[in-house]
């Protein structure tokens, strides 16, 4: 149902949310989120132009998340750089479909469902879990 960008971008994020205030550099997070360098740079320049992340060039520098991860949710990330898709009108073109059909009303019915779990959750949230498993981490 995710877009791999939009996958990648959660990665990232949630791998900044967890050194809030620290720089993390491409390479770092290309090898802890197990993204191809060059298509993370891709995703983080399109976090950077939407004011999620900043980067600073140079020795120490990096990229940093720069949005509040107590209200940075799930969906703020993924409508960044590949938002869901609401169907709003018949995507056959049928003119005589006014409204639209069962099965793509259906369908709209799932997105809307999507967006409002991921609008419920926020980077907080992932980083901060009780679970065992922590986000991007090997469980020893």
């Amino acid at each position: 149902m995710l877009s791999k960008t939009a996958e990648y971008a959660l990665r990232a994020v949630a791998c900044l949310g967890s050194s809030v205030g620290n720089s993390v550099s491409a390479d770092q997070l290309a090898i802890q989120t197990k993204v191809p360098r060059r298509y993370l740079t891709r995703v983080l320049q399109d976090l950077a132009a939407a004011g999620l992340v900043t980067s600073r060039p140079g020795p120490g520098g990096g990229y940093e998340l720069c949005s509040d991860i107590n209200t940075l949710t799930i969906l703020d990330v993924v409508n960044t750089v590949a938002p869901i898709e609401r169907i709003r009108d018949c995507p056959l073109g049928l003119k005589s479909h006014t409204a639209l059909c069962p099965l793509h009303a259906e369908l709209d019915k799932a997105y809307a469902a999507t967006e409002k779990a991921f609008a419920s959750v926020t980077i907080r949230e992932l980083v901060e879990s009780a679970s065992p498993i922590k986000p991007l981490c090997e469980s020893l």
